[in-house]
């Protein structure tokens, strides 16, 4: 198995303005003259990671990363609950991502990300495929209402009693009822997290991530929780943003991205997916890769959505080959 390259230090950051109030944050490593490529982070409201700068070359690379609206060091923060989210949605940051593709003087990138970061990447690259020069995810989602609603409620039968917790924590002064669909338990915290009080905020997602993790929890051998040990305000503006995004949709058609994979023709792609994910299963990532005809799918047979060493040596491999020579 392949170790990711020594990391790499920003050169260049910014600011930058997108409109309504918002600014996104963004930062540059690697060659100034390398490949362009662009790092879609998760969540919906992870912000971008240092990891990801190590798995490309930094010495065949133009790497970019940035923090998409409301999380990370972008302006302002949805940990705060005086930020709107009205302007917080899929085809505000596809935009965000053009205006800073056009800011930094880049004519196509390359764009490489995983389970929310692929649902962005694919409506981004099937919006304005010209700009796109290959795509690498690892960890496939186009966030369906269907795939939502696995993630929770139908997993929920691997995780009975956690589930219960979560369905308790939903219904916290919101009259959820115990057969309340996914839509309704999303919408439940949705409202959860715009309550006045901090502590009513702080509870719900307190137990939004105790659910995350509990689903993640065969691949952490419970030993870590990636949602509920982040620090306070990056965890509230993570599942405020969530519960935003989920509550709506993602403001797409359903199943719009997978019936639209044909307007990536011409775009290399390698999908890395594990098939032990449980948050989202491998049949979307087969789907996609049916529906997209210059796609390659990498199954990795003993790991799921966090990726592992083998999942982390296909990316840097299919990296390395799309950064030429």
């Amino acid at each position: 198995m392949r170790g990711p390259y020594p990391p790499a230090e920003p050169y260049e950051t910014g600011l930058l303005d997108v409109g309504d109030g918002h600014r996104v944050y963004w930062e540059v490593c690697g060659a100034p003259d390398g490949r362009p490529a662009a790092v879609v982070h998760g969540g919906p409201g992870s912000g971008c990671g240092e990891g990801a700068r190590r798995l490309f070359d930094p010495e065949r690379y133009r790497v970019v990363l940035f923090d998409q609206r409301g999380c990370g060091r972008s302006t302002p923060h949805a940990s705060d609950p005086a930020a709107d989210l009205r302007h917080n949605t899929t085809w505000h940051l596809v935009a965000d991502m053009e205006r800073l593709r056009e800011h930094l003087g880049i004519d196509r990138w390359l764009l490489y990300g995983g389970s929310w970061g692929s649902t962005l990447i694919l409506a981004y690259a099937e919006r304005h495929p010209e700009r796109v020069s290959h795509v690498v995810i690892s960890g496939v989602t186009t966030t369906r209402r269907t795939e939502t609603d696995w993630l929770y409620r139908g997993v929920a039968r691997f995780f009975p009693g956690e589930w219960e917790r979560f369905l308790a924590g939903a219904g916290a002064g919101a009259g959820v009822p115990r057969d309340a669909t996914a839509a309704e338990l999303i919408g439940a915290y949705a409202r959860l997290l715009e309550h006045p009080d901090a502590a009513v905020r702080e509870r719900a997602a307190a137990e939004w991530c105790a659910w995350e993790d509990a689903v993640l929890s065969g691949e952490t051998d419970g030993a870590a929780n990636p949602y509920g040990d982040r620090p306070s305000a990056a965890r509230l503006a993570l599942v405020r943003i969530c519960a935003h995004y989920f509550s709506h949709g993602a403001w797409l058609e359903e199943g719009a991205l997978l019936r639209d994979a044909g307007r990536l023709a011409g775009i290399p792609g390698v999908l890395v997916h594990g098939r032990a994910d449980l948050s989202s299963p491998l049949d979307t990532a087969w789907e996609l890769s049916r529906a997209w005809p210059d796609a390659e799918l990498t199954i990795v047979a003993a790991e799921g959505h966090l990726g592992g060493a083998a999942t982390r040596t296909h990316v840097l491999n299919a990296l390395d080959r799309f950064a030429g020579r």
